[in-house]
């Protein structure tokens, strides 16, 4: 008997809060959007996070072929309150090296409790609730590295229904043979939804473990390939074992603090405030910044408002780590007095 069923046979315990971080996915409710406003915004090549932890990855090939836009809806099943919606605006055929996924990349610390390559390997099982206006089977696939090579899972699920919320769960069978290389704080594991792929990527659902990338399937759905076709996805639960359990309800603030270990924003901090000061003989002034929670890794740094300033000509931060980052005010000259305030700044460490 799996673990996942020797929970689930406790019956109401999860109903009562108990028995937590079962769930591998972090903001699988979407209710943390530190990069959007949650206004419809257009999808755009290459590597995409549409809201925290989430991301769309489409490729040049298939991008020239559609274009397509996401929102955080308030349309969601009970017990729900939001959901990611993505519109295909304009289809068109997906080349046959082509993709679209949408997916999320797991620490290698935390998708090691699934003890891949060894013989007491463990299932997993994603669960969602899916509401799309395309019926028919959708590609779902799993990846991980084991230090020589990616190996892929494909499997599916079905919408029955259009336009209709649906729970579906998913299981992929442990992989026994190939132990996780990437114990680490890079990418463990990759759980991918395809949205449209070309023919060389296409495979057949539950076939097994393999080495040769497939992320959907010969004859399934294809979605960007649709014209005013609409999917979307909230609830999103990954968990050891072979059941899906009820949904793991955390708190915002439990979420948002997970969420800024990858990706966290600071505002220094309105109208009213400024650094302010005198300079001293190195032409600059140094203000310390503590990132709310440790980062996975040393983050970059965007800038995501231009600061207003007098006696002082850049704001630019310098790190050293992952706990914080030292923003440096370069000074007009020495011995004056200066201010500088309004400005924001994007730190990422995704993975």
């Amino acid at each position: 008997m799996s673990k996942a069923r020797q929970l689930a046979d406790l019956g109401n315990v999860y109903d009562d809060g108990a028995l937590s971080n079962r769930n591998l996915v972090i903001n699988g409710k979407f209710e943390v959007n530190q990069r959007n406003d949650g206004s419809s915004t257009a999808v755009s090549v290459g590597n995409s996070y549409l809201i925290d932890r989430f991301n769309l990855y489409t490729d040049a090939t298939a991008f020239a072929v559609y274009s397509a836009t996401h929102e955080i809806a308030s349309d969601a099943p009970d017990g729900f309150n939001k959901s990611l919606k993505i519109t295909c605006t304009s289809g068109g055929a997906v080349p046959a090296t082509g993709e679209v996924v949408f997916r999320q990349k797991i620490e290698g610390y935390s998708s090691s409790v699934l003890n891949y390559g060894s013989a007491n390997g463990e299932s997993a099982t994603v669960s969602f609730w899916i509401k799309a206006s395309v019926t028919g089977d959708y590609g779902l696939q799993f990846i991980y590295y084991d230090g020589t090579n990616n190996n892929f899972y494909v499997s599916k699920y079905t919408v029955n229904s259009a336009n209709t919320w649906e729970y579906k769960t998913v299981t992929i069978p442990p992989q026994t043979s190939n132990p996780f290389d990437n114990v680490t704080n890079g990418t463990g594991l990759v759980v991918y939804w395809d949205l449209g792929e070309g023919s060389d990527y296409s495979g057949t659902a539950d076939a097994g473990w393999t080495t040769t990338y497939r992320n959907g399937l010969s004859g399934g759905v294809k979605l960007m390939e649709n014209t005013g076709a609409t999917w979307q996805i909230t609830g999103v639960q990954l968990e050891v074992g072979d059941t899906a359990t009820p949904f793991e309800h955390r708190s915002y603030g439990d979420e948002l603090a997970r969420c800024q270990r990858y990706y966290s924003t600071y505002e220094y901090p309105n109208t009213n405030a400024r650094h302010y000061g005198v300079s001293d003989n190195f032409g600059y002034y140094q203000s310390e910044v503590t990132f709310p929670v440790t980062m996975r890794a040393t983050p970059t740094a965007t800038q995501t408002s231009a600061p207003t300033y007098d006696g002082c000509d850049n704001v630019r931060p310098q790190f050293g780590g992952n706990t914080g980052a030292v923003f440096l005010i370069d000074l007009d000259g020495n011995n004056k007095h200066f201010y500088a305030k309004d400005y924001a700044y994007a730190f990422d460490a995704e993975l």
